[in-house]
């Protein structure tokens, strides 16, 4: 079995790392590809060498030069057919929503080769999300479904997809941060960099289109960061840098600590030492459910659903009143601190990377 594993974002790298590695441990063959969707390979060579993973065969490159989503997307297919046509693979691996995973999984079923969707079956509900329509239509023309939960498994069945393509393997975030936790505990010194102590500060992220694409959902979310009244750090992601400058939206907000993207092993750090983590990142999501730190997602909806039922993570929107609202309220009431942190894990168990690599093996 020759495997093929695609990413393009720095949330695929960590979620495949645990892939990979027990690729590695099983001795099986594979090579990993990186389109470059959200960054150059180069930017992302920090995770690889924080994470000990080998380098990508492939490095495309893609960026974000292209300006729509049909652009991206077309040429990550051109570009990823020439390297499945010259190092064909029996499996090709794609995790999650993004562009990457859509064109993986288009590139790779018209080649006949076969497609496994790692995370499959989530589902927000809302088709304005570029996301929600990439996973739609990449479970569809997958083979492996590998869904994180019994609530992903039965949003698969409910559109149709044959329960025998579906096996419900856990989230193999949880593999991820149980593997490296450890490891940022003991390498990291981002605490002392920063000069800030656990539980004293908010963790803030932004990148999703909708919010920052979005001027008006962008401009509530800059009064968000100007009328905190605690010390935040918010690693910018480069489009939502530019975004703000292109609308002239400034954060003054002297509590506000922006920074550069983070390695892997300092931002987990991070989350992990923080009261309360306001994102709108799915992946972010599962990750605060795992450590037990209170999350607030700046949407209007999420795929991770399962989270909130938990009681780790609540959906508030934009609304700088709401939002501001319950941050004063996690800090002020210590029992509902104490409930959002206590919160159950419900992303999966340990073990998920084997899970999906023994239905391969099959």
């Amino acid at each position: 079995m020759k495997v093929c594993v695609v990413i393009g974002t720095r949330p695929e790298i960590i979620k495949m790392s645990p892939i990979i590695r027990e690729l590695l441990k099983m001795n099986w063959e594979f090579y990993v590809l990186h389109t470059g969707q959200h960054y150059s390979y180069n930017m992302d060579r920090i995770f690889f060498e924080e994470l000990e993973l080998p380098e990508p065969e492939y490095k495309l490159n893609v960026g974000e030069k292209f300006t729509t989503q049909g652009a991206q997307t077309g040429e990550m297919i051109k570009e990823i057919e020439k390297t499945l046509i010259t190092d064909r693979p029996d499996v090709v691996l794609v995790e999650g929503d993004t562009n990457t995973v859509l064109a993986g999984a288009i590139s790779a079923s018209k080649l006949h080769i076969k497609v496994g969707h790692v995370e499959a079956g989530l589902r927000s509900g809302d088709r304005e999300m570029p996301e929600e329509l990439n996973r739609i239509m990449t479970d569809h023309i997958s083979d492996y479904l590998f869904a994180p939960t019994e609530v992903a498994k039965a949003n698969l069945l409910r559109e149709g997809i044959e329960e025998k393509r579906i096996f419900v393997t856990g989230n193999t975030i949880v593999d991820a941060v149980h593997q490296n936790i450890e490891i940022a505990k003991r390498k990291s010194k981002i605490m002392e960099n920063f000069g800030i102590k656990e539980n004293a500060y908010l963790l803030f992220t932004a990148h999703r289109q909708e919010n920052v694409d979005n001027p008006a959902r962008l401009g509530k979310i800059v009064e968000i960061l100007n009328q905190v009244e605690m010390q935040t750090i918010f690693p910018i992601h480069p489009r939502t840098r530019k975004r703000l400058a292109e609308n002239g939206y400034e954060i003054k907000n002297s509590y506000v600590k922006l920074v550069e993207p983070l390695g892997y092993l300092d931002f987990l750090l991070l989350i992990s030492k923080a009261r309360i983590v306001l994102t709108d990142s799915g992946g972010i999501q599962e990750e605060t459910n795992i450590l037990h730190v209170p999350c607030l997602t700046i949407r209007d909806n999420t795929e991770r659903p399962e989270t909130v039922t938990a009681g780790s993570n609540i959906v508030v929107g934009v609304e700088p009143r709401v939002v501001l609202n319950e941050i004063n309220e996690i800090l002020n009431d210590k029992e509902k601190e104490r409930k959002m942190r206590s919160a159950k894990v419900v992303v999966g168990e340990i073990g998920s990377s084997k899970r999906c690599l023994d239905v391969l093996g099959i």
